[in-house]
């Protein structure tokens, strides 16, 4: 019974110490998602257009970010608010997941 409440208390600790809609992200989830990306950042995440960054290797949370601040318009790109404005949470963290993923 000790075991169990050790266990039971380690899990608590450990989902307190989560961002609130913390969501766990699916990177092939995200590579599915990305086929609306890869005209522009392609599905290896090295982009071929120069206006369009290498998201290959990028930090997961600097995507995540990213995305939330083009979704909302705080990050002003006209192609990049209009792309990520119908994202949900999870499609956001499953392309982070996947972009990040991927060697630079």
């Amino acid at each position: 019974m000790r075991g169990a409440t050790n266990l039971t208390g380690a899990l608590i600790v450990v989902c307190l110490g989560l961002p609130a809609g913390a969501i766990a992200a699916d990177v092939q989830a995200g590579r599915a998602k990305a086929l609306q990306c890869q005209t522009c950042h392609g599905m290896d995440g090295k982009s071929k257009l120069p206006e369009a960054p290498h998201l290959a290797g990028q930090v997961e949370s600097y995507l995540v970010k990213s995305l939330k601040a083009y979704k909302t318009g705080a990050r002003k790109d006209e192609m990049m608010n209009l792309m990520a404005k119908p994202l949900s949470d999870a499609d956001i963290a499953n392309l982070a997941a996947f972009y990040s993923s991927l060697k630079p």
